[in-house]
């Protein structure tokens, strides 16, 4: 389906939506962020590389017990994996947060300046509160405009929104809406992606109702470990350099 026929379709079924999200919030626990300070690092000595995770509620790990179990560590782990090098982590996240509000809170209040990679975690949000297209333009356009301003030798990753039908806490009818309105934040962001020096990774593939917490939306422990083996395919410091054994002759 082609975006202009998405945003049509769900801005009709808007009465929808409001009567089926009043429903889910009414039963939905809003859930705290995980146990443990949001930094840390993996390997000993001086980190050659520095990780930031910065976003949403899933960027600061709501959803598992412990930080440890979040996008952040998890991702670095896998870099110090592939790499043999120390790695230090940040995570920077806000609940219910829009691309927007990150671009305005969350950036300007991170003290650190030598990320050598970021991963952004926006979107879902945008999507659920029916922000435009245009208005995801401006916000998200200038979240990657301040990434790169503030920490312009880092590369900077993008995780879209999942498929919002896949998540066990909506009802089939609001899943298709929001996903319909997702469609159209993913499609933008990767256009935005493409013109201001990001990566757009691929969609995280929903698995099963196993990977999340007990609220049916965030992530769980094993939900974020799948995350991030996800993630650690599009960074290319994360990805295993195969040694001669491995190598086809």
């Amino acid at each position: 389906m082609n975006n202009t026929l998405a945003g049509l379709i769900s801005w009709m079924l808007v009465p929808i939506a409001l009567f089926k999200g009043l429903g889910v919030r009414r039963i939905v626990p809003r859930l705290p962020p995980p146990r443990g300070r949001p930094k840390g690092q993996v390997g000993d000595g001086e980190a050659e590389a520095r990780l930031l995770v910065i976003g949403d509620s899933s960027a600061a790990g709501v959803g598992a017990d412990r930080i440890e179990d979040t996008l952040g560590p998890q991702l670095a782990e896998r870099i110090n994996q592939a790499t043999g090098k120390p790695v230090a982590w940040r995570s920077a996240g806000a609940n219910s947060a829009i691309a927007s509000q990150v671009r305005d809170f969350v950036v300007p209040h991170i003290e650190e300046r030598d990320f050598t990679h970021v991963v952004i975690t926006v979107g879902t949000n945008d999507a659920k509160n029916f922000k435009t297209r245009s208005a995801f333009k401006k916000g998200f356009g200038g979240l990657l405009y301040a990434v790169h301003a503030r920490w312009p030798d880092a590369a900077v990753f993008w995780s879209p929104v999942v498929a919002l039908p896949d998540v066990p806490a909506l009802p089939r009818s609001l899943g298709y809406i929001l996903g319909l309105r997702a469609q159209i934040i993913n499609s933008m962001g990767v256009q935005l992606c493409r013109e201001r020096n990001a990566t757009a990774i691929d969609p995280l593939p929903v698995v099963g109702p196993e990977g999340f917490a007990v609220d049916g939306f965030h992530a769980n422990a094993a939900g974020y470990h799948h995350w991030a083996q996800h993630v650690a395919r599009f960074i290319p410091d994360a990805v295993p350099v195969p040694s001669s054994s491995q190598t086809p002759e």
